[in-house]
């Protein structure tokens, strides 16, 4: 709870994964993918309750061994290649919300595959929500190399600019500045979720912006292989 608001957290983690079969409980240094986000999530100062909605009984079991509440299993029209992350996650917030007999003010998603992002980032997430009184706060990434103004699209075999550019300019003078989600946290309203069917994008979504080191999204094998190398350097 902060300022007398109750939070739900949510990990959305399906069985389905294509390029890494079951992803989320895939091991990275002796430990699942899920764990990542679970310890930092229970660290949290803010969050009233927080669990895992999952449609795979391994993934079920792997979270509760961890002290999670796994309270249903998502059906299949929700955890198939085309539900939407929204649909999913206000399927969790109605459930959890029969399930602790709580209404909830705000819903904060955290993506088990960005496995870098600590409770730190989480609460400065809630914090920043609630204070700025905004819809969403949504994590995000500064783009270097591959800022707009760089990025080109091909038209009839030609080469042509997506946004101005100056020629051979350097990536630190390459203006605006470009971010991108790195989906990591989703921190939003209650109601902007259930009534507006968004987790962002609404006229009073704000960032949080996250180091460099936060920002790997795992989806492949040479993705896990990145992040084991990061671990052991830490």
């Amino acid at each position: 709870m902060y300022k007398n608001k109750k939070i739900l957290a949510v990990t959305l983690a399906r069985g389905g994964s294509k390029g890494v079969k079951l992803k989320n409980i895939k091991k990275i240094n002796d430990k699942p993918l899920i764990w990542y986000t679970i310890k930092e999530a229970q660290k949290s100062e803010y969050i009233d309750n927080y669990i895992v909605s999952t449609d795979h009984l391994r993934i079920k079991k792997v979270a509760m061994s961890y002290g999670v509440d796994v309270p249903f299993l998502r059906p299949k029209n929700i955890s198939n290649d085309k539900a939407s992350s929204v649909d999913a996650l206000k399927h969790a917030v109605k459930i959890s919300e029969k399930f602790y007999g709580i209404k909830y003010d705000y819903i904060v998603e955290l993506m088990c595959t960005n496995p870098f992002k600590t409770y730190k980032d989480i609460d400065k997430s809630i914090k920043y929500l609630i204070n700025s009184k905004s819809d969403a706060v949504i994590a995000m990434n500064k783009v270097e190399d591959h800022h707009p103004r760089r990025l080109k699209k091909i038209v009839n075999g030609k080469i042509q600019d997506f946004m101005p550019e100056i020629t051979e300019s350097r990536r630190q003078d390459l203006t605006p500045k470009a971010y991108i989600r790195n989906g990591a946290i989703y921190a939003l309203e209650r109601d902007f979720l259930l009534k507006k069917n968004k987790r962002y994008g609404g006229n009073n979504t704000r960032p949080i912006e996250l180091n460099h080191k936060n920002n790997i999204n795992i989806d492949n094998e040479l993705d896990f292989k990145m992040a084991e190398f990061i671990l052991l350097k830490k």
